[in-house]
């Protein structure tokens, strides 16, 4: 068939631009949803927002089942050659698309995108692939895999990545998580103290924060949003910064170190403006400083937040300068695999040991700009031991650690000891870590 000949697709054209930013030059699956299937109908655009998720949250394990199918390493294969190929195995495996169309559209896509070229190999690949079904492939690769091999392949997540959820909990537990981490999140929003309030939004309630709630429509349409006074931030976010302003502190400055993009400064802000206190917004990169400064920008001049572009870890302010220090750090970002379905497959374990030096240089560096008798929040999205639990242990003398429960009262099953530890299954947040320290 000539290409004049190839019929068409514009969503499986458009899903495989996205799947090629993403996978080409690190592009957020998410972000190029938005900026792309804007100009699609919206069927086309939900069939290309499950097909561009779906893909790049099982892409890891898709890629195991092209290499067997092929014959030959990933790494043989064009680049454009494997993203058709693990678009095509999604709605082959992923979806209720029929055989013949799921090959004969990516084929056509193939040819269209590429060229004639890709045409044989495609076909003859995905036949292969959808000669078995999903559970079908499961029980092929698993064969010679553990329990936490074949957990990980069924519910498309890195071993490392499984071995991490494992450390922490139960079985039963592990399952639910890697089961929910696949569903994506509902859409959370939260008010800007002060400037809106939940009941006014025609949504629904957060379970837990008081400034939360959810939305099941586009976030933009909310009341709000549009001017600033609500914007999108996970419940978990909202709870473990809502934990630091509950914490009792001398009066004085207060500091969001790892500032960007800017949800936790927006509700820090209107926090520390109830309690009779400003902040100051530090984050090292201009461009992420200038969208904190769009996230406050609903606020009354004279009470929005300083906002710099600063090295956390090599700070322009004198020591002990502020009462309260949020350090929200850097991190592998797994507990946020709901909303970004490509991260499980970007982060490896390799990335531990320089994220982890940076992680301990921040929190060294917020302790010594808090003032005696003020408290330090260290935050992540991650429930790895190594960038949470292990790194507060190497805090040093200078800190007591506070029981982080205590100042969460509303939320249960949250305790992992005296830091707290929030989850997909349990709560519904993303999987946030708080340690909440005093500087003696």
């Amino acid at each position: 068939m000539s290409p004049r000949q190839r019929r068409a697709d514009p969503a499986r054209s458009t899903a495989f631009r996205i799947v090629r930013a993403v996978t080409g030059t690190g592009a957020y699956a998410n972000l190029e949803l938005a900026r792309q299937r804007s100009a699609l109908a919206t069927q086309d655009a939900a069939f290309v927002t499950e097909l561009v998720a779906g893909t790049c949250r099982a892409m890891g394990t898709y890629d195991q089942i092209i290499v067997a199918a092929s014959g030959r390493p990933l790494g043989s294969l064009q680049p454009a050659a494997v993203d058709l190929l693990r678009l095509g195995t999604h709605q082959l495996l992923g979806m209720r698309v029929p055989a013949h169309a799921a090959i004969s559209a990516t084929v056509d896509v193939a040819a269209r995108e590429v060229g004639e070229r890709l045409v044989g190999l495609i076909n003859a690949v995905l036949r292969k692939v959808a000669a078995r079904d999903w559970e079908g492939w499961v029980e092929f690769l698993g064969a010679e895999e553990d329990e936490l091999g074949r957990l990980s392949l069924a519910h498309h997540h890195p071993r490392w990545v499984t071995e991490a959820f494992a450390d922490l909990l139960s079985r039963g537990e592990l399952e639910e998580l890697l089961a929910v981490d696949n569903i994506p999140a509902t859409a959370t929003l939260a008010v800007r103290p002060g400037l809106a309030e939940v009941d006014d939004l025609g949504i629904t309630a957060a379970r837990y924060s008081p400034y939360g709630g959810y939305t099941a429509g586009d976030p933009s349409a909310v009341p709000g949003v549009a001017q600033g006074r609500v914007g999108v931030q996970d419940e978990g976010s909202q709870l473990v910064t809502l934990a630091l302003a509950r914490a009792e502190a001398p009066a004085g400055l207060w500091l969001d170190l790892c500032a960007g993009p800017g949800g936790k400064t927006a509700l820090l802000t209107g926090l520390a403006d109830q309690a009779g206190a400003s902040v100051l917004a530090a984050e090292l990169h201009p461009h992420r400083a200038a969208l904190v400064a769009a996230n406050v920008r609903a606020y009354p001049a004279a009470k929005r937040p300083l906002v710099i572009a600063a090295d956390g870890t090599k700070p322009p302010w004198a020591p002990q300068s502020f009462s309260k220090v949020l350090a929200d750090v850097p991190c592998t970002g797994l507990g946020a695999l709901r909303r970004r379905p490509e991260s499980r497959w970007r982060r490896q374990s390799s990335d531990l040991p320089e994220l982890v030096s940076l992680q301990r240089a921040l929190l060294s560096s917020a302790i010594t700009s808090t003032r005696p008798g003020g408290v330090i929040a260290y935050v992540t999205c991650s429930p790895h031991r190594a960038e949470t639990i292990e790194v507060v242990e190497g805090a040093g003398a200078e800190v007591d650690v506070l029981h982080a429960a205590d100042y969460l009262p509303e939320v249960p099953d949250a305790a992992l000891g005296d830091f707290v530890q929030l989850w997909p299954q349990r709560h519904n947040t993303d999987a946030m870590f708080l340690a909440l320290l005093r500087r003696r």
